[in-house]
């Protein structure tokens, strides 16, 4: 017997920002290696990419919002800390073991969607910021 699945507007918005982001990442020549890559430690990065002939991993983490207001903060403002350290732990169970080659960046795209009459979700803004952060970025930092 099937269960009824039923998303919630923020998880549509989510799908829909991260649809947006890989269609924009093959654009660009990348290839989408994982996408909802789950780690040892049960965190998630939304979409594991390279481009071809580099030894470069992108773990991009993807952040969708429907408003772009003049008060409202960057969709990567949500990436905490926190955050940063379990996508970090996670990419560690992705990377090759013993490529020394392989280089590595933490990125963030941020989509701002608008809703059509069709109450589906288009894409107004998108932006890849990429090195966003790093392991020292990612330290636990006391705000005492």
């Amino acid at each position: 017997m099937k269960i009824l699945e039923v998303k919630t507007e923020k998880r549509l918005i989510g799908d829909a920002g991260e649809n947006a982001a890989a269609k924009f990442l093959r654009r660009r020549g990348y290839m989408i290696l994982k996408r909802n890559f789950i780690g040892n430690n049960g965190s998630e990065i939304d979409i594991i990419a390279r481009r071809p002939f580099s030894s470069r991993y992108h773990f991009i983490e993807v952040k969708a919002r429907t408003g772009k207001g003049e008060y409202e903060s960057r969709p990567a403002a949500a990436v905490t800390p926190e955050k940063q350290r379990k996508i970090i732990c996670a990419a560690k169970t992705f990377l090759p073991e013993g490529n020394k080659k392989a280089t590595y960046s933490f990125d963030v795209i941020e989509v701002y969607l608008i809703k059509d009459s069709k109450a589906e979700y288009s894409v107004k803004d998108i932006q890849h910021l990429e090195n966003t952060f790093d392991l020292n970025t990612a330290r636990k930092k006391d705000y005492y």
